[in-house]
Parts: C-alpha cells; sequence; structure tokens
C-alpha cells in the first residue's frame, strides 16, 4: 500500500484520524505543520503552550513570518532583544538557506522565559515544512552545570600549590599534571621516573590496589633539579576510558623536615631545661636532655616540686593568666636534692588537651651571687670612699706642689751657689727635708692615679724602695717592720714606675692589714732578683703572717673578692695589681711556705721602654743666649723661680701671671718657647692654649705645660687632647732643664 493510499484511508476513516491526533497531542515534543505558503496547517497544543507571548496568533491560517515577527516584538526570543529587525533578517536569511537546502534543518532557540528549544525542520512532499520543538533546557542546564564544575576544577588543579599526577596504574603513563607538578617534578612523561628508589613504585601501586586509596603516604621523590626530596603523598584510583588511572597529590615535605630536625636539634641541644606537660594529668610529654639532666627521668610533673601544693597554685595561675613568667618555687633535682628554680611557661592547645610548655632556670647559682653582692656593697662603698680619698689626696697634692717647688728650687741652687760648708750643711737638711716632701706628694699621686702605661727605663729598685718608703710612713710605731733585700747591679727595664709602684705598695699593704688583724706576724720583706734565666726581674713581697687559705688561694685576684671582714677591704686591690702586671706581659703568683705567711712574686720581663736608632741623633738646638722663653704661671714664686733657674743657664725669660699679656708678648715677640701652667683665673691653660693654636699655629709645637694637677679628669682630657709634653710640680732645678731642652730639640724637629 503507497503513503498516498493509506492517507486517503486514514482521511476516510475519522477513527483513524482521531487515533494520530490523540497521539500527536500525546507527545512531549511541539508539533506545527505549514503549507507550502508558510501558512500554519495545524500543531498540537504542546507546540501553542512553548510560546505563551505569540499563543493567541498561534492558529490555522497564520503566516510563519507574521509569528516569527510577533515574537521577536513581544521579547520572546532572547537573541532579538535590542535587535528586532536584525534578527528577523537573520531569520528570513536561514529561511531561503533552507528552501535552497531542503534537507533537514536544526537550531537551538532560547526563549526570555528560559526555556531552550531544539527545533528541527523539515521539508513535506508538496512544499511545506513541519516544525518540531523539543524542551532541551534541563539537558542545558545539566550540561551547563558539568562544565562550571570542569571550569572550577580545572582552576583548582591549574592554581592548586600541590602537584597533581593522574598516571595510568599499568604502565605509569603520565595523562594529566598540575602546573605545580610540572615545577616540582618536571616535564617527565612516565610517573616511575619520579621515584628515587624504583621498589617505593611497586610498593606505592600495592597499596593503592588493595583499598584503592592511599592518605598521607610518605615517599622519597626526585625533583625537577634531580634531588631526592621527602614527600607526602594521596592517592585514588579511577577508571578512565576503560583504563585504571591513579590520581596522587603530592606534597613536598623537605623543607618541613628540615624544620622539624632543626626544632629537634634545637631542642636537643638548647642549654636551657625546656619540656612538655598534660595540664591536668601532670604527664611529662617531653623533656630536653637539660630537663633530664636537671629533674631527672621522670613520669609525672608532681615529682619536680618540693611542695606538692606549688604545682596547684602554679596551675591556677597559668590557667587563670595563659603564661606565668619567673614562677619561683623550690624543687627536686635529679639527685633528690632541693633546689630553687624559676619557671617560664605557657598554656597551649595541643592535640584536643591543655598543654604547657615551660622552661626551668636554676637559680641557685643567680642566688649564690645575689648573697656575694649583698656582702660586697659594703666593699663597694668602701671602694667610693677610697676613690673619693684619692681625689682629695689629688687635691691636696696639687695645694702642696707650689710652695713645695719654691721650697725645692730654691733650696737646690742656694745649695749650688753656697761656698760656706756649715751653711751648705743646713741648706742640703732644707734641700732633703723638701725633696722628701715632694717625694711623699708625688708617691700620693702616683697611688691616686689610674692611667695607660707610660713604659720608661726605671730601675726595679727605685720603685721598690720608694713603695717601701711610702707604706712604712703610716706604720711607725705599729710594730710592723718593713725591710728591703734588693739585689745590685740589676739591668734597667721598662715599665711604668707608676704603676709598678701601686702593685708593691698594695701588696705590702694587704700583708700589713692582715698581720694586724690577725696579730699574727711583724715582719715583711722585699727583695728583687734576676730570674735564673736572666731574661727576667722578680720582686718578691714576704711576711710572716697567717697566710690564705688552700680553699680561698685560686679566687684571690677576682675583682671585689676579699678575705677581710666587711669594711676592711674592697676587693679591688689584688685584681687590679694583677690587672697592671698583665699589662706589663709579667705575671705575679702567690706561694705559701711551709712555715706560714705568704709571698707574692711579681716577674717583669727585661724589656727597653724605647730603642733609639743609631742615626736618630738629636739636632743641637740654638745657643740659649739667643732662645727666648715665655713662662705663664698665676703662682708669681713659681715662676720666678722657675725663670732665675732658667736664666741662670743663659735663656732669656718672660714671666707673666695672667694670659691677656702674655698673648700681647706673643703679638710683639718672637719666642722659642712657651711654658705654660693650667689651672689660672681668667683664661686658663686650655683658653691660652687655643689662643695659640688660632693666632700662633707655628708655636704649638714650641708650647709645653708645667703644672700640679695631672689629677683632674678635665686636665686629662686636655692634656691627651692638646698632645704636649707636660712636666708635673714640683719641679727641681734638674727636672725644669731637662724638660726644657728636650722640648726645644723636640719642636726643632717638629719644624724641619
Amino acid at each position: 500500500m503507497t503513503v498516498k493510499t493509506h492517507r486517503q484511508r486514514i482521511t476516510q476513516d475519522p477513527e483513524s484520524l482521531d487515533l494520530v491526533w490523540d497521539a500527536l497531542e500525546a507527545l512531549s515534543e511541539g508539533i506545527a505543520i505549514y503549507d507550502a505558503n508558510h501558512t500554519l496547517v495545524t500543531c498540537n497544543q504542546r507546540y501553542m503552550d512553548m510560546y505563551p507571548l505569540v499563543a493567541d496568533l498561534i492558529k490555522p491560517g497564520a503566516v510563519w513570518e507574521d509569528l516569527v515577527r510577533a515574537g521577536a516584538e513581544r521579547g520572546q526570543y532572547v537573541d532579538a532583544i535590542g535587535r528586532v529587525e536584525e534578527w528577523i533578517a537573520e531569520r528570513k536569511a536561514a529561511g531561503e538557506r533552507f528552501k535552497q537546502n531542503p534537507e533537514a534543518q536544526n537550531r537551538e532557540i532560547e526563549l526570555t522565559s528560559g526555556q531552550i528549544y531544539f527545533t528541527q525542520f523539515s521539508i513535506t512532499q508538496h512544499g511545506g515544512f513541519v516544525v518540531t520543538n523539543s524542551d532541551i533546557t534541563q539537558r542545558k542546564r545539566a550540561e551547563a552545570m558539568v562544565r562550571e564544575r570542569e571550569n572550577i576544577l580545572s582552576m583548582v588543579l591549574e592554581t592548586s600549590p600541590i602537584a597533581i599526577v593522574m598516571a595510568r596504574l599499568d604502565d605509569g603513563k603520565i595523562l594529566y599534571r598540575s602546573p605545580h607538578a610540572l615545577a616540582f617534578l618536571g616535564n617527565i612523561d612516565n610517573a616511575a621516573e619520579s621515584f628515587a628508589d624504583p621498589s617505593d613504585k611497586d610498593d606505592y601501586v600495592a597499596a593503592l590496589k588493595k583499598s584503592g586509596r592511599v592518605d598521607d603516604y610518605h615517599l622519597t621523590l626526585l625533583n625537577a633539579d634531580g634531588k631526592r626530596c621527602a614527600t607526602a603523598s594521596w592517592g585514588r584510583l579511577t577508571e578512565f576510558e576503560g583504563d585504571i588511572y591513579a590520581v596522587t597529590a603530592v606534597m613536598d615535605q623537605s623543607e618541613k623536615q628540615a624544620q622539624e630536625a632543626l626544632i629537634r636539634r634545637v631542642l636537643e641541644a638548647c642549654p636551657a631545661p625546656i619540656q612538655m606537660t598534660e595540664a591536668n594529668s601532670g604527664e611529662v610529654l617531653f623533656s630536653s636532655p637539660e630537663t633530664i639532666a636537671l629533674f631527672g627521668s621522670q613520669e609525672k610533673a608532681m615529682s619536680f616540686y618540693a611542695d606538692s601544693d606549688t604545682r596547684a597554685r602554679y596551675l591556677k595561675r597559668l590557667q587563670r593568666e595563659g603564661s606565668v613568667s619567673e614562677f619561683k618555687a623550690e624543687y627536686i633535682n635529679s639527685d633528690g636534692d632541693r633546689f630553687w628554680g624559676a619557671v617560664s611557661a605557657r598554656l597551649i592547645r595541643y592535640d584536643g588537651r591543655d598543654v604547657i610548655v615551660s622552661h626551668t632556670r636554676d637559680l641557685t647559682d643567680q642566688m649564690r651571687i645575689e648573697a656575694e653582692l649583698a656582702q660586697q656593697q659594703d666593699q663597694l662603698f668602701q671602694n667610693e670612699k677610697m676613690s673619693a680619698m684619692g681625689e682629695l689626696l689629688a687635691g691636696v697634692a696639687h695645694e702642696l706642689n707650689n710652695p713645695l717647688s719654691v721650697v725645692v728650687g730654691h733650696a737646690l741652687m742656694l745649695s749650688e751657689d753656697c761656698s760656706d760648708p756649715k751653711i751648705s750643711r743646713q741648706v742640703n737638711k732644707i734641700s732633703g727635708a723638701a725633696e722628701r716632701c715632694a717625694k711623699i706628694v708625688k708617691t700620693f699621686l702616683t697611688m691616686a692615679r689610674q692611667q695607660p702605661v707610660k713604659m720608661l727605663n726605671v730601675d726595679i729598685n727605685e720603685i721598690v724602695q720608694t713603695a717601701t718608703d711610702v707604706a712604712g710612713y703610716g706604720n711607725a710605731g705599729a710594730g710592723l717592720t718593713i725591710a728591703s733585700q734588693l739585689a745590685e747591679g740589676l739591668p734597667k727595664t721598662g715599665v711604668d714606675p707608676d704603676q709598678i709602684t701601686q702593685v708593691v705598695i698594695n701588696l705590702i699593704l694587704n700583708a700589713e692589714q692582715a698581720m694586724k688583724s690577725s696579730g699574727i706576724g711583724e715582719r715583711i720583706t722585699v727583695s728583687t732578683r734576676v730570674s735564673g734565666s736572666g731574661e727576667r726581674i722578680e720582686i718578691f713581697v714576704e711576711d710572716d703572717g697567717p697566710g690564705i687559705p688552700e680553699n680561698l688561694r685560686g679566687r684571690i685576684f677576682e675583682p671585689f673578692f676579699t678575705t677581710k671582714d666587711v669594711g676592711d677591704g674592697t676587693g679591688i686591690g689584688l685584681a687590679l695589681c694583677h690587672r697592671i702586671i698583665q699589662t706589663h706581659d709579667g705575671s705575679i703568683t702567690l706561694d705559701t711556705p711551709p712555715g706560714g705567711g705568704a709571698v707574692f712574686k711579681v716577674s717583669l720581663p727585661l724589656s727597653a721602654a724605647r730603642t733609639r736608632h743609631p742615626n736618630d741623633q738629636s739636632p743641637e738646638h740654638k745657643d740659649p743666649t739667643t732662645t727666648r722663653i715665655l713662662i705663664l704661671d698665676d703662682e708669681a714664686d713659681v715662676a720666678e723661680l722657675n725663670a732665675e733657674i732658667l736664666e741662670r743657664d743663659g735663656y732669656q725669660v718672660d714671666v707673666f701671671s695672667t694670659a691677656a699679656p702674655a698673648i700681647e708678648s706673643l703679638r710683639l715677640h718672637n719666642y722659642d718657647l712657651i711654658l705654660s701652667d693650667l689651672h689660672m683665673p681668667e683664661i686658663d691653660g686650655r683658653g691660652f692654649f687655643e689662643i695659640i693654636k688660632d693666632e700662633f699655629p707655628e708655636m704649638i709645637t714650641k708650647t709645653g705645660f708645667v703644672t700640679g694637677d695631672t689629677m683632674g679628669r678635665s686636665s686629662q682630657s686636655f692634656l691627651k687632647e692638646a698632645n704636649r709634653p707636660c712636666v708635673e710640680k714640683p719641679v727641681s732645678p734638674k727636672e725644669l732643664r731637662s724638660f726644657v731642652a728636650k722640648l726645644l730639640v723636640k719642636s726643632g724637629q717638629d719644624s724641619e
């Protein structure tokens, strides 16, 4: 039967026709039939429902182009919004292409209602066409969701800081690698290439096959540079296109492993006791070696405390404040002995528990030191008094310097001029007494000053004798004897005479005080000799006193350590002696003879303070009769005495008591030398020197100072800054002549 015959039969059979229309209405697709003139012949209800905005126009006889335009104008189509005419033109052009290619044409239409239809056009035998609309809205939405998920997944994989690799399970062929995996593992084609040990790959695959997944699986892989790296991996098995793949996320653990190793080494090597304990139970979770050394190996923190109630107070405060600092308490050490300690701690959450991280500091040494410091406070107070006494001594010496200079100078000059033997003896007595006074004053200054080493070639016997004389001044009638046994013919050596004198005096005074306080001993002997090797000079200070206990002998040279009662010693004398001798490359030691007493031995190297080169000859200075000297000193007697001494040698001398006329004279005359005091009214020595630098710079090298104050801080600072020669009052005629001669020679060298 032909199609035409079948159609005629259906048309003649109303019952069959109804069956056809019932079938059309039952379809989920919308169907419309248009004739050759594009006029709607019929459609099912589903077709009308699909276009609600033009449903009133969808009737037999409606023209397809009119329905399309009406839908565009009524805002039915998404693509037509805002461009109706352009959209209609596009639709007409598509219709022309449809006529030329009568095969089925398909397209997707999106309505503003959100619905999406798949529309299929089919040509009929009479030139018309059938439109079939399938609702694909849900499918499109599902596809969009899939695409969105894929985009999100792709973004996550591309930006993930964890290396992700997808490799076929049977041969290791890599299907996908994230950018971080490429950077970390390098551009490899097979996952097996990343394993440092090939057997690790087999173990990893076996673990995956066993359960289909692995978590936190530790592997040693090769990075892009071929270096071994510790990693942690998370893997899953999945099926893709008929093959089984392993998807693995790899995290580089090298830095973490190195940090953990470093932390472990730091904690184990940390010199401080560090531990972690569970707050409530007191269970010890971690103890550093220092903690174990301090407390022993304990399971519970309660064992650390001498008093069990102490931990309860400590824990209560820690839970209230979150931390404690320097919590002092009495603890039990590894030997079972009590000791005082201080704990600093923080309360943290770890593994779901309250955990205490703490550091314990043993206070035993600190408390001992604090006790010693408390004892030494009085000693420090005595030290301050000694310093004040030194300043007072220096001040008194300064006040005595000027009159002593006059007495000493005139006595020596009178001795030179006197021819009467009787008067000469009297003058010599005056001169001797004056020199003794001057020597005492200089000794006071030696004891008071602390200045850098000034090396001179000296006779050690002279230093020892001076120290013995000074130490003996305060012991007249005290029942003690200070004797000297000085070797003859000792070679001179380079030392600071002031400081070595101070050392010998300190050793003698220490012996005196020990003997007086104990009532034991009556003789101190100071002796000198050349060492057996002949390379050192040795000074011995020996006494027959109580000696020094054996347990204290190793500490006597420590600063502030003293065996005397509080108030009787500062603990700085022997430490100062030790420092001074060290600066001389020498040594000071203690010996205790079997019969009692103490012997201090000072050993100094034989060395010259300065070696002159054979060609280093001092040039001859000018004839004294042509040498003019300016003396500035506010003490008229001293100035006139110094002028008279120099005039006797043929020098021309101008004397001034204030700076102003001296400056005016400098402007009018040419001087070969300037001798200035430091402490003067109006313009002092510093101000006078500043004027010389500004107005007479050529006279700087021709300037020296004669002063009785070298102890004051300002004087010391200025003399160091000016870097000019200085001679200390009281000055003998011999010292003054030598000082002037050397200064004239030096100024002549500097001017050449």
